[in-house]
């Protein structure tokens, strides 16, 4: 059963994107555990809401991959997100 998570009440403007993004696989290949400390920082999302400009070719509930270090950091409602430029989102994952 997924568990869909409401709208937050943040809207980008723009070209931006806000996305929610989502822990990585806290084991290696091999099945080792990673402890907290060793873990990056995650580089998957799901877009969450996208600006009102029209290049935009990314929609809500996407599931992308992002550049490392981009973004800032918002918090609502106890819920981390990123808000970034939509140019900085890299791939759209399709399964």
């Amino acid at each position: 059963m997924s568990k869909k998570t409401a709208t937050p009440a943040i809207q980008p403007l723009g070209t931006r994107v806000l996305l929610r993004p989502l822990e990585d696989e806290a084991k290696t290949a091999s099945g080792l555990l990673l402890p907290e400390t060793a873990k990056e920082k995650p580089q998957t999302a799901l877009v969450a809401a996208t600006g009102d400009a029209a290049p935009i070719t990314i929609k809500v509930d996407d599931k992308v991959r992002f550049a490392k270090y981009t973004g800032t950091e918002v918090k609502y409602d106890g819920i981390a997100y990123l808000l970034m430029e939509n140019n900085d989102v890299l791939a759209r994952i399709v399964a």
